[in-house]
């Protein structure tokens, strides 16, 4: 098929970061083609369905056994070393998009309307795509087994990853280390940051429902006034955070989404407030959902008023094993040199992978996609996000590298 690429490998050299970069630098043309395919097809959360063909399709070509239809349109299977049974590394890529109208325009553009991969997971899919056919041909080089993920559903809750936890994807075998990288233009390409301990916040989507008696707004004494409910419970709530929030834990409530059906003279009978709730600390956030529950009883009666809390939980706090960590991080200087490795600092942004840490000892890092020179700089989750290709070739290398290091290890 048009995107499979073969890789000629010695197989009796003593692999080091300097030949794996050997073996990929013919590759590069390979692995741009398979991104552009996957940036042109996105599919958003839960319908993954042609995106897991065209992998299995590449996976099947290079004759690396799988399973799919794991949690959904999930895929994950194994590369099995001499003595497989010495230590399992485990690799993630999530493979879904955004329902975002691309702007970019380009040849290999998203062809679907409302429709893009302005997060990087087609980045994060060929990466591991070209890992596992470099690993694959270099089995016999290494003691132990690879363990890929294939993750689908990650901007989208639940998530996929709890749903490919519950189908066992972290058993038979139980991974020593689970490691997975996301692409971050804020850094340039050719360079890669990590951060040990609490790197990403926990989020929960936050819906309140004031109802009461609604009336003509001339006639105040004929009906509750629930937008006035409303407007006091978001400055209640502030207030409440702001007093009992413990100062050692970044925390953000907010509130993106009013809805007041009403009309210049009408007060409606019911007011919806939808936001974020997102922190560092699991016992503070189970506190702020008790206080949301009882500001908003307590708001609402006061202005005669009811208020139905519905509190989504998502993703948890993300947090980076120590030892996943310097693992990852001794990799990456090994292979990209000290100077390209940088620390980061926290995100208040979230990621499905933290469920993945909360199983097993796990590493997320970061892979450095932007170049200021050739004007790639646009954010995630943006409408012109692209990135300097040349990080493809770098994020494959190294999570080859570090599936190597790690297997080493202890």
């Amino acid at each position: 098929m048009k995107n499979v690429f073969l890789l000629e490998t010695n197989l009796t050299i003593l692999i080091s970061p300097n030949q794996i970069k050997e073996l990929l630098a013919t590759q590069g043309k390979d692995l741009i083609e398979i991104r552009h395919y996957l940036h042109a097809h996105p599919e958003l959360s839960f319908e993954e369905e042609a995106t897991a063909s065209y992998i299995c399709q590449l996976l099947s070509s290079w004759h690396i056994n799988y399973q799919e239809g794991v949690g959904g349109h999930g895929i994950t299977g194994l590369i099995k070393g001499r003595n497989s049974e010495k230590k399992v590394i485990a690799l993630r890529a999530d493979m879904d998009a955004l329902p975002i109208a691309e702007e970019n325009i380009f040849p290999y553009a998203s062809l679907y309307k409302g429709k893009m991969h302005a997060c990087g997971h087609d980045v994060h899919m060929t990466c591991l795509l070209g890992a596992l056919k470099l690993l694959n041909e270099l089995k016999e080089e290494f003691e132990g087994t690879i363990k890929f993920i294939f993750q689908p559903a990650e901007e989208s809750l639940p998530g996929g990853s709890i749903k490919m936890i519950e189908a066992g994807v972290l058993e038979n075998p139980r991974p020593d280390y689970i490691f997975a990288q996301h692409v971050y233009p804020e850094l340039e390409a050719g360079k890669v940051g990590f951060r040990t301990g609490r790197y990403m916040a926990s989020s929960d989507e936050i819906n309140l429902y004031i109802n009461g008696k609604g009336g003509h707004a001339a006639m105040p004494s004929t009906y509750d006034n629930t937008v006035l409910a409303a407007a006091n419970l978001l400055i209640d709530l502030q207030k409440v955070l702001k007093k009992n929030k413990p100062a050692h834990v970044p925390s953000v409530l907010a509130f993106g989404k009013v809805v007041a059906d009403g009309a210049h003279n009408v007060i409606p009978s019911g007011v919806s407030l939808h936001g974020t709730f997102r922190t560092f600390d699991e016992d503070w956030r189970l506190k702020v959902h008790q206080l949301i529950e009882q500001t908003a009883r307590d708001t609402a009666g006061q202005h005669h008023t009811q208020c139905r809390v519905v509190i989504d939980h998502g993703y948890p706090v993300l947090i980076n094993d120590e030892v996943a960590t310097s693992i990852a991080r001794e990799a990456a200087i090994e292979f990209l040199g000290k100077e390209n490795v940088a620390a980061l600092d926290i995100r208040m942004t979230v990621e499905d992978f933290a469920r993945y840490g909360q199983v097993i000892p796990a590493c997320f890092y970061r892979l450095g996609t932007g170049n200021k020179e050739q004007g790639i700089t646009s954010n995630l989750h943006t409408s012109t996000f692209d990135v300097d290709e040349k990080s493809i070739v770098i994020g494959t290398g190294l999570m080859v590298w570090l599936c190597l290091k790690g297997l080493q290890e202890g």
